[in-house]
């Protein structure tokens, strides 16, 4: 059994994605962390498609100079204002075996100030 980061996140990736499911009518919320950016996709796992997404690397976010948390919560309520376009109100967050800290916290709390129910 490996014991390094990449593989224990997997296992905490596995063992949420067993529970948490999207749907159209209440899509999936998946966050991914890098080192520079932050990435944030509504997906509908019934049809296996993603129906919103959002990320630093966004044009109007991209080259900002503030820093990583506050990055972090620009893009929470950017797919907030994408999902709502799109008539999506409720998600279901998968923090893709991230602790529930930090940016993760930061896009999630951005997310719920744009109008999103979790």
């Amino acid at each position: 059994m490996s014991f390094d980061k990449v593989a224990r996140r997997q296992r905490i990736r596995y063992r949420i994605r067993k529970v948490v499911k999207g749907t159209a009518e209440k899509p999936r919320l998946a966050v991914f962390r890098s080192n520079t950016g932050i990435y944030a996709q509504l997906i509908d796992d019934v049809k296996g498609v993603t129906l919103v997404a959002a990320s630093t690397q966004d044009a109007d976010l991209r080259g900002k100079k503030i820093t990583k948390t506050e990055q972090a919560a620009l893009v929470g309520k950017k797919i907030a204002e994408k999902a709502l376009a799109a008539g999506i109100t409720e998600v279901a967050f998968d923090r893709g075996g991230f602790l529930y800290h930090g940016r993760v916290k930061a896009l999630a709390d951005g997310a719920r100030e744009g109008g999103l129910k979790f």
